[in-house]
C-alpha cells in the first residue's frame, strides 16, 4: 500500500532545468553526476542513459577544459535529460559550455571570485534563460568568509557566500537561480540549509557532499537529505556517493518514493527479517526477487516472507506477496491466499502476477485463482509448521521469563 507524502512544501520560486520545473511545488526532481571524461562523448552518454534508467531527472557533467565543452556540444542533442555544467575555477569554461547549450551551470563561489568574472557569466545566462546552480561547498569556501568566522566552516558562512554570490548577480538581473550549501558533515548541512530556507525563496538543491562509499554513504546522504525534506525543505537531491553514479540515482530515487514525495517507479519490496520459523532463505529469496524486478517499472508493493504462519497476516497490505511452508509458496494477493506453487518457483510466481496485476487489476487476478481451495492449503501448511515448530518458535517465552527473573530481582 502506498501512502502519499503529508509534509508542507516549502513554496519556492520555479525555474526550469531544460524541460524539468525545479521549485514552485513542482516534483522533487532526483539528479546525479557523470564520471567519465566529458571529452569521450560516447562513453559520458551511455552513463548519461543508465542514469536516466535509474531515475535520474537531470545529469551533471563537468566543464574543466575545451574538450570537455566540444563534448558537451555533442552530448546535449543526444541527451535524454536535461544537462548542468559543473564550472570550477575557470569563468570561461562556464561560457564554452553555454556556447554548448547546456541547461544550467553549476558555479562554485568559492573558485570563481573575482566579481566580473561572475557578473559577465550570469549575464550570458540572463540573456539565454539557462539557471544557474550556486553551489557553496563547505569544503571550498571563500578564505576571507572562512576568516571570517575564525577560519572555522560555519552555516552563517556558507548562507553568506551564497548571498554574496546572489547579490553580485542581482547587479546584472539575473535571478534564475537554484542554491546549495553542502558539507560532509550532516549537522553541518542541516543548519545551513535551514538557515538558507529563512533568508530565500530561491529552489534549495540538497546534497550531503563526499558522502563516501556504500552503505556508509547513502546512510550518511539520507540522514541529511530526508531530514531537511520532512521539514518542506528542498527541490532537487542529489546523493554523493564513491559509487558507480547509477547508485546515486537509485537511492535519491527511492529516498523520494519511501517519502511520498514521487510516485512510484518501480517494485517496493518488503520482507520480514526472518525468524525461528523461516522455512526459506529469506534474504537470498529477497534478492532473487529484487534482481528480478530491478528494470520492470511495476509500482507495486510486493511481499517475500519466510513463513505461512504469520507472512500473509502481516503483509495484508502489499499488492501482492508470497510465503513459504512445507516446501511450496503461497501467493496471496491484498491478503488474500491465491495460489500455491513449488518453492523454487516463488520468484517467478511473483513476477508473473505483478505483470498481470499491472495490466488488468487486483481484482480480475483474484477472480482468476481459487481462493477457497488457496487458503484451506494455506491451512494445511500452517497447521504442519505449528505442529512440528509449536507456538513459540522464536523461543520467545523462555526470553520473557529471563527477563522477568532481571526485573524481579
Amino acid at each position: 500500500m502506498e501512502v502519499q507524502s503529508t509534509f508542507p512544501r516549502r513554496l519556492t520560486k520555479q525555474l526550469m532545468v531544460g524541460d524539468v520545473p525545479v521549485g514552485g511545488g513542482s516534483p522533487i526532481s532526483v539528479q546525479s553526476m557523470t564520471i567519465t571524461k566529458t571529452a569521450d562523448h560516447e562513453a559520458t552518454l551511455q552513463q548519461i542513459y543508465d542514469l536516466a534508467l535509474a531515475g535520474a531527472d537531470i545529469v551533471r557533467c563537468t566543464c574543466n577544459e575545451p574538450e570537455a565543452a566540444e563534448g558537451l556540444a555533442r552530448i546535449v542533442p543526444r541527451s535524454p535529460v536535461p544537462i548542468v555544467a559543473d564550472i570550477h575555477h575557470q569563468y570561461r569554461m562556464a561560457l564554452a559550455a553555454l556556447e554548448a547549450g547546456v541547461d544550467c551551470l553549476r558555479l562554485n563561489p568559492g573558485n570563481i571570485r573575482k566579481p566580473e568574472h561572475i557578473k559577465t557569466v550570469a549575464s550570458e545566462a540572463r540573456d539565454r534563460g539557462v539557471p544557474i546552480r550556486v553551489g557553496v561547498n563547505g569544503g571550498s569556501l571563500h578564505p576571507e568568509l572562512y576568516e571570517k568566522y575564525g577560519n572555522v566552516v560555519t552555516p552563517e558562512a556558507m548562507v553568506e557566500s551564497a548571498l554574496n554570490e546572489i547579490g553580485y548577480f542581482a547587479e546584472v538581473g539575473f535571478d534564475l537561480i537554484k542554491i546549495s550549501v553542502k558539507a560532509s558533515s550532516v549537522p553541518l548541512m542541516i543548519d545551513a540549509y535551514r538557515q538558507l530556507a529563512e533568508v530565500t525563496e530561491y529552489p534549495l538543491h540538497l546534497g550531503v557532499t563526499e558522502a563516501g562509499p556504500l552503505p556508509g554513504g547513502v546512510i550518511k546522504s539520507t540522514a541529511g537529505i530526508a531530514t531537511l525534506l520532512a521539514e518542506g525543505i528542498g527541490d532537487t537531491i542529489r546523493y554523493s556517493l564513491t559509487a558507480d553514479p547509477v547508485e546515486e540515482a537509485k537511492a535519491g530515487r527511492y529516498l523520494l518514493e519511501s517519502l511520498g514525495l514521487r510516485e512510484r517507479k518501480n517494485v517496493d519490496l518488503i520482507a520480514c527479517p526472518s525468524c525461528g520459523r523461516a522455512e526459506i532463505d529469506v534474504v537470498a529469496v529477497a534478492e532473487e526477487a529484487m534482481s528480478a524486478f530491478a528494470e520492470r517499472e511495476i509500482p507495486l508493493q510486493v511481499a517475500v516472507m519466510g513463513c505461512v504462519v504469520n507472512g500473509p497476516g502481516e503483509a495484508r497490505d502489499a499488492d501482492l506477496g508470497i510465503a513459504a511452508g512445507n516446501k511450496r509458496g503461497h501467493l496471496f494477493i491484498k491478503g488474500r491466499n491465491a495460489l500455491v506453487v513449488p518453492e523454487d518457483e516463488m520468484v517467478d510466481t511473483l513476477v508473473e502476477w505483478a505483470d498481470f496485476i499491472m495490466e488488468h487489476g487486483t481484482e480480475a487476478a483474484l477472480e482468476r485463482v481459487d481462493v477457497k481451495k488457496a487458503e484451506r492449503e494455506a491451512a494445511r501448511d500452517r497447521d504442519r509448521l505449528l505442529e512440528e515448530q509449536g507456538e513459540d518458535a522464536n523461543d520467545s517465552v523462555s526470553r520473557i521469563e529471563m527477563i522477568k527473573r532481571h526485573v524481579e530481582n
